[in-house]
């Protein structure tokens, strides 16, 4: 019986491999020698196949060394707009440079898919990366336009369009089609098809600023994709072959073809039926030349948004992974769109009130109109208008008392209402009048208005002057002026901090103050019929200067410009003049100011933003950094619910912050801002004019929400004699109010610990035990807050005798004293220590 053969006697698979290699090899190699010595012919096509394989190795090694790597777009991030939420969580505006949306795979419509897949790449899923027969009709007609300057057919799979656009760019050479070539094959080993479609849909530019399909379908149809139609689809789909050409105006009939072609495409690869492919076809482009855009008219409060976001997060990709232009932030702004509109129209129709019946203020820019490209030069301009019938134009042509105002459409039309100085190239505002447009003026004098949440230091309007696209200066936020009037309440809170009341009696009949060896003394007199002693909360009311430089002067101008520092509106010197406003301040530091007196002394920084996330929803910053301890426990411990602490720095006494606000609350009740008292609403503010006059102020609100808004010339300058806060600042927060006034609480203000609400007689500021209040604003009993043991004495019968004597004698001096009597606010001598401030 025979053995079998042991392991050790039978040949191995690898021997008997290398076996046949050997033997096979050989032979190969015999034959090649032999025909080497035999054919000369056969000599020189080797030595060419050598020397073309070498080449080809050398190219190939050479294109490839300085590749980018494909892993690189396991990583990669789109870069996306940032989107601005306002305080109810809706979009209100995006910054963006580029139109871009990125949805993921299963986001994109199947027959969306299928159309970019019938027009660009029918074997999408079939190739690795190259269609190696397209790619040799793209070389053929390469070879058969070169010379002619035509651009040869791409046979670009769509793998090789996502390695052109996201890693090579857009470079026209055969060097650049051979690495995209390399590059869509180390994309397919590692993406997915999905991912990679996922990244063309998302990344393809498809013009009008447009990259990607959900972007496209906005601009060109004002869609979502999900919305889109199977003949809006096949449109999108050609665009990749000439984004910038198909959506313009004269290429109509060529964009049917195409979009036809598509269409027939999408048949004859069987992603539709004939049936479908006819009624899509017989469908118009339905293209939009307008879209809806998502955005609030907000123009300042956004761009002070985008400013606080690139000084953070950095401008562009360059700038960090969360930029503003390319880090697809998500923004949560205390922007409230109705508070701002109204916000925007209370501005407006203040600013045109007052500028009222006086000539044409001048152009709002010039252009030169003699080359008859105006209208390019109208449209690549930032200027703009949205205010009722409004547009911006320019004056095309002048001849006496005939023009023509020419738009940044090119379209042009008769111009009536013609003003004397209007030439031109004048850069105008018009609206329409019958078959033509008539001038309008913009209004010279300028301002802002701020409303803020007091609690929270919430922004919710902000209005820099009467239209951004006019001018993006930010009079809320950039524009110093003098607060005038307005600064008074932080003196008479400078007061109350060194033991007065709001019955304290404060003379009012003149203030002397030293001017130095060379000038001696000098005495300013207070006003006709106002003279005498008064109790504080009179000289706040009626805003008497002489009374709050005695009270200023009383507590130490050291104590006033240290309190007006610890409230955020600015370093002030510690002059009398300060008392008055003749300090340099912005109307948002103001607003904040006034809201913690609203919020019991507490100051918030104003804010605009709520919180920044990022794209993938992760919390980056915010503005409320409150620790909530106990708010994440997995599980409830029975103990009351846990709460954040109070927010803000407690920058003022609670009780003397209350105090100024009650006091305050007179000023609308029967003061300087009684414009305001109808409303009925728990008001307190004080109005500002400073002398010239050349500002005009009014800020207050209620104990929730705060607002102000001054009115004054860019370049300073006299507004005339009957300008005051009272008559042309209130009127405008009066608007407002009555545009938002849900939004307004009717509740009383709430007095912190500490404060005893006590009836005193408004006249001598004396205690009351035998009347009440009244609703009437001038009721001689009023509610008067007071610190602990400070209460005022009894008032009485013989108090009301001599306060009538009294009242009766000034009256008599007043008579006789001159009616050009000096007041503090008219102007001094130089070298005076008291200089320009507040008069009302």
């Amino acid at each position: 019986m025979t053995e079998p053969d042991t392991p050790s006697t039978q040949p191995s698979t690898w021997a008997y491999l290398r076996y046949r290699v050997n033997r096979d090899l050989g032979g190969a190699l015999a034959w090649f020698r032999a025909r080497w010595r035999e054919s000369r012919l056969f000599r020189m096509v080797a030595i060419a196949f050598g020397l073309f394989l070498a080449l080809w190795i050398a190219v190939f090694v050479w294109l490839a060394s300085d590749l980018p790597e494909a892993e690189a777009l396991l990583t990669y991030e789109t870069p996306l707009p940032t989107v601005v939420r306002g305080v109810d969580g809706e979009i209100v505006h995006s910054y963006a440079r580029e139109r871009r949306v990125q949805l993921q795979y299963a986001d994109f419509p199947q027959k969306l898919i299928e159309s970019y897949l019938a027009a660009e790449d029918k074997t999408f899923f079939s190739h690795g990366g190259v269609d190696f027969l397209g790619t040799a009709n793209a070389v053929f007609d390469y070879a058969r336009k070169a010379g002619t300057g035509e651009r040869a057919v791409g046979g670009s799979t769509i793998t090789q369009q996502v390695a052109k656009n996201l890693l090579l760019g857009d470079e026209y050479s055969v060097s650049r089609k051979l690495k995209e070539m390399i590059l869509a094959g180390r994309i397919e080993q590692v993406l997915t098809k999905q991912e990679i479609l996922e990244l063309y849909l998302n990344e393809i530019p498809l013009g009008r600023r447009s990259f990607g399909v959900q972007a496209a379908a906005r601009a060109y149809f004002d869609k979502d994709v999900d919305d889109l139609e199977l003949h809006e689809m096949a449109f999108l789909a050609i665009l990749p072959k000439a984004p910038e050409r198909y959506g313009r105006k004269g290429q109509e009939q060529a964009a049917l073809e195409r979009r036809n072609f598509v269409l027939g495409q999408m048949e004859a690869n069987g992603f539709i039926t004939g049936s479908e492919r006819r009624a899509a076809a017989a469908k118009p482009l339905g293209l939009v030349t307008q879209r809806r855009e998502r955005s609030v008219d907000a123009g300042y409060f956004l761009e002070e948004v985008r400013r606080e976001l690139i000084e953070r997060f950095g401008e562009n990709a360059e700038g960090g992974p969360n930029s503003v232009y390319a880090g697809g932030l998500w923004v949560r702004t205390s922007l409230d769109p109705q508070m701002q509109l109204a916000a925007r129209d209370a501005l407006r129709e203040g600013l045109l009130r007052y500028h009222g019946g006086r000539a044409w203020a001048g152009p709002i820019a010039t252009l030169d109109v003699s080359e008859g490209n105006w209208a390019s030069q109208l449209q690549s301009s930032p200027l703009g208008i949205s205010y009722k019938d409004w547009r911006v134009g320019v004056v095309t042509s002048r001849s006496g008392q005939s023009a023509r105002i020419g738009f940044a459409d090119g379209t042009e039309a008769p111009l009536g209402g013609l003003p004397n100085a209007l030439k031109a190239g004048d850069v105008i505002a018009a609206s329409p009048s019958g078959n033509g447009w008539n001038v309008r003026t913009i209004p010279e004098a300028q301002g802002a208005l701020v409303v803020e949440s007091a609690q929270t230091g919430r922004v919710l309007a902000m209005q820099g002057g009467f239209d951004h696209r006019l001018s993006d200066f930010n009079r809320a936020t950039q524009a110093n002026r003098q607060p005038g009037s307005t600064i008074k309440p932080f003196v008479y809170a400078a007061g109350l901090d060194t033991g007065m009341t709001p019955s304290t009696q404060v003379d009012n009949t003149r203030f002397c103050y030293y001017q130095g060896a060379g000038l001696g003394e000098k005495c300013i007199r207070g006003g006709t019929g106002s003279g005498g002693q008064h109790p504080m909360r009179y000289g706040l009311e009626q805003s008497q200067n002489i009374m709050t430089v005695q009270i200023g002067m009383t507590a130490g101008m050291n104590n006033v410009v240290q309190g007006i520092e610890k409230l955020g509106i600015g370093k002030f010197p510690a002059y009398p003049s300060t008392a008055l406003g003749a300090g340099e301040t912005t109307l948002v530091k103001m607003v904040a100011a006034y809201s913690a007196l609203a919020n019991h002394g507490r100051l918030n920084p104003p804010t605009l933003i709520d919180y920044v996330q990022d794209r993938r929803g992760k919390v980056l910053w915010r503005a409320d950094n409150r620790d909530c301890k106990g708010c994440n426990m997995p599980k409830w411990d029975g103990k009351p619910m846990p709460r954040f602490g109070v927010k803000g720095t407690q920058a003022m006494d609670a009780r003397t912050a209350f105090q100024v606000m009650n006091m305050l609350r007179g000023a609308v009740s029967r003061g300087t801002a009684t414009v305001l008292n109808p409303l009925g609403l728990p008001l307190f503010g004080k109005t500002g004019t400073t002398t010239g006059p050349k500002d005009v102020w009014f800020i207050g609100g209620t104990q929730q929400l705060v607002a102000g808004a001054y009115v004054g010339f860019d370049q300073p300058r006299n507004m005339g004699g009957y300008a005051f806060g009272g008559t042309i600042a209130a009127p405008i927060i009066k608007s407002l109010i009555e545009k938002t006034r849900t939004k307004w609480s009717d509740l009383p203000p709430v007095a912190p610990t500490g404060v005893r609400m006590v009836r005193v007689d408004r006249r001598s500021g004396k205690r009351v035990f035998d009347g009440w209040p009244s609703d009437d604003p001038k009721s001689a009993i009023i509610w008067e807050a007071f610190k602990p043991d400070t209460e005022p004495e009894r008032y009485t019968r013989q108090d009301a005798i001599a306060a009538k004597r009294n009242e009766i004698l000034a009256l008599i001096r007043a008579g006789r004293q001159n009616a050009e009597s000096a007041v503090v606010e008219t102007p001094v001598e130089e070298g005076d220590a008291l200089v320009e401030g507040g008069i009302d």
